[in-house]
């Protein structure tokens, strides 16, 4: 079931971005699917901010459900209207889940990164896994995706969104898919170091 997109200022207390937006175009691992409002990793992300770069706001764009085709669909709208200083892409894992083309998955998030850097927002990409039910050679060839844009694109790029907990079952909602509150943090976390040396004064 897809939920109706976040497109919320977080931490800034008003729906219109400041020059120094940050901008989280993802899907449901970001969109707080499942979870208690105002509970998930980018909510914990707006708080950090603000207590350590308040020059900075956060504004959550995430889809459930979004695909790499959805997000560039509508990014050109959200770099318009936001004007953001930086875009986080966390975006793939339903485009593996349903099996899409890893080609057009990877023109995809090249042609976010390239309107991106166009509009002078700089990117972090975030990579994600898919389970390992679809075999070795899909895994690689998805994965490979976030490894060669972050390589030939030189995008600061944040690894694996889930690292250090994807195997914890009981760290999971019943789907198995995503993530309870108590993981949310640990996803935070494993974004900011390589967010934070991108917000610059």
């Amino acid at each position: 079931m897809l939920v109706v997109a976040l497109i919320l200022a977080l931490g800034a207390g008003t729906a219109r971005a400041s020059p120094k937006a940050i901008v989280v175009v993802g899907d449901s691992l970001s969109a707080e699917y499942g979870l208690p409002r105002d509970s998930g990793w980018v909510k914990l992300l707006a708080d950090r901010v603000s207590a350590t770069a308040p020059q900075y706001s956060v504004v959550n764009a995430s889809i459930s459900g979004d695909t790499t085709s959805g997000g560039r669909a509508r990014l050109g709208d959200l770099l318009q209207r936001l004007h953001p200083a930086v875009v986080i892409i966390e975006l793939g894992a339903n485009d593996g889940l349903r099996g899409m083309s890893v080609e057009a998955m990877h023109a995809n998030l090249q042609a976010m990164i390239e309107d991106c850097r166009k509009a002078g927002a700089r990117v972090l990409l975030v990579g994600i896994h898919v389970p390992p039910n679809y075999g070795p050679a899909f895994e690689q060839r998805f994965y490979g995706v976030y490894q060669d844009l972050a390589r030939q694109d030189h995008v600061a790029f944040a690894p694996f969104l889930l690292d250090g907990f994807a195997e914890r079952l009981e760290w999971f909602q019943a789907d198995h898919i995503h993530p309870l509150p108590i993981a949310e943090p640990h996803m935070l976390d494993n974004v900011w170091p390589h967010l934070q040396p991108l917000l610059v004064r």
